[in-house]
């Protein structure tokens, strides 16, 4: 079981996630994740592994209002073939890789995010049905965000308020 997530490089709250079994191709799946997180998030840039390399996605990225922060791998090459992005981004990983990189390892909080998940609720699952295991990792994805926001509540010194509409201040008993 594969998940693929997006992740908040401030927060680590994972905004949106698409499960997968070990056989499937992560580069397809990078859609779906950009396309739902920038419903909800204005991104600034998109870091990801070579998996995800591709021209299709790195216009997809584009065309939410992001940068794509994806390596090239060793034979690609600066041929746009429709992408201008592409051959932009190609430019910017040769000619300066070294700010490339640091943008690129944004991407680690994606894998911190992962580990926070696995060290507080386990790094495997008990469930045996495919459509169980789908929901126990989903439901600890939950978990871990609210345990996110909650944090974030406390350090960022934030008093929600449940009932805007309310006369009365919202109780917690």
């Amino acid at each position: 079981m594969n998940c693929g997530t997006a992740s908040r490089v401030k927060t680590n709250i994972i905004p949106s996630v698409k499960i997968t079994s070990e056989f499937d191709n992560d580069s397809p799946e990078l859609k779906e994740l950009v396309s739902k997180t920038a419903e909800n998030f204005d991104m600034e840039e998109v870091s990801a592994d070579k998996a995800y390399l591709s021209r299709d996605n790195m216009n997809l990225i584009e065309e939410v209002g992001a940068m794509p922060f994806i390596p090239f791998k060793s034979n690609a090459t600066a041929k746009p073939k429709g992408s201008a992005i592409w051959k932009k981004m190609f430019y910017y990983f040769q000619l300066n890789n070294e700010d490339f990189l640091d943008h690129y390892h944004k991407r680690s909080n994606a894998e911190s995010s992962v580990m926070m998940i696995k060290s507080k609720f386990g790094d495997f699952v008990r469930s045996k049905t495919w459509t169980a295991q789908v929901n126990e990792v989903l439901c600890k994805i939950i978990c871990h965000n609210i345990c996110v926001v909650i944090q974030e509540m406390h350090e960022l010194g934030i008093n929600p308020d449940f009932c805007p509409n309310s006369q009365e201040p919202a109780r917690i008993v």
